[in-house]
């Protein structure tokens, strides 16, 4: 009884994702003239429109752009703040930490006519630093949250046998800290990943055209005859792919997320 649920509760789980592969090997008006769970003609036809449109392709581009940029400074800017949070305490620290988390909790809405007029102001709009930095926003507060636990789980032991034994605090950071809390490391970087690569209001104000990401390219997808359900569903297979390549590399370092109460 309970293995039926667990695989029925998994059906219901994988149907919108199946139904999504369904639509992207048909073309719009055979998806809306007949109901089909298993697509009689199969194509690749919207794939290819993809990869061969600039449009489409260089959004994928785009995207990939700003989301490394905002992985890298999200999680650089991160490492030293959740270390100052985990091995000191200063005035207003449980202050200055709650309030990091308050950008976090901000809709995008609240900062975006700042951030538009600001990066129209210094020549960063519809440019992939535009979009990263504004997500570094709600990803650093996020990654400092997740590194602060694991570094905490990380006995204050290890810093002061490194600094007997002659370690530079750069040194011992890199070479000893840093392989403690490498699973925390991939769990905060793939946090800021996934934020930044769904999220769907700041990266479609502040771009325009040379740095569209795919999230706002899937938006437009509207012509004289109507939505194109089939080059709509394509697209949304391939942006599935990113995030699903990042959760099969980082799975363990979740769970141990997970187990620490910090995920």
């Amino acid at each position: 009884m309970k293995r039926g649920l667990v695989v029925l509760y998994f059906l219901i789980l994988m149907l919108p994702i199946y139904w999504l592969l369904n639509m992207s090997v048909r073309l719009t008006p055979d998806i809306l003239t007949k109901f089909e769970l298993v697509p009689s003609h199969p194509t690749l036809t919207n794939f290819a429109h993809i990869f061969q449109d600039p449009t489409w392709y260089l959004s994928y581009i785009n995207s990939l752009k700003f989301v490394t940029i905002n992985v890298i400074v999200s999680v650089g800017v991160a490492l030293p703040a959740a270390y100052a949070f985990s091995r000191y305490r200063f005035l207003g620290d449980k202050q200055f930490f709650f309030w990091l988390l308050t950008n976090r909790m901000s809709p995008p809405a609240v900062f975006l006519l700042p951030f538009y007029q600001l990066y129209s102001s210094v020549g960063l709009f519809d440019t992939p630093w535009a979009v990263a930095l504004a997500h570094c926003l709600f990803n650093v507060p996020l990654a400092v949250w997740i590194l602060e636990g694991f570094m905490s789980g990380v006995p204050r032991e290890i810093d002061e046998t490194a600094a007997l034994d002659g370690y530079s605090f750069p040194r011992f950071f890199v070479f000893i800290f840093l392989p403690l809390i490498r699973a925390g490391v991939g769990v905060a970087a793939f946090f800021c990943f996934m934020f930044s690569w769904v999220e769907l209001l700041l990266a479609r104000t502040l771009t325009s055209t040379d740095a569209k990401p795919i999230v706002a390219a899937m938006t437009r997808t509207v012509s004289a005859t109507g939505l194109d359900f089939g080059l709509l569903a394509a697209a949304g297979v391939l942006t599935i792919v990113p995030g699903a390549i990042v959760i099969w590399f980082i799975r363990n370092y979740i769970a141990k997320g997970f187990a620490l109460g910090r995920v």
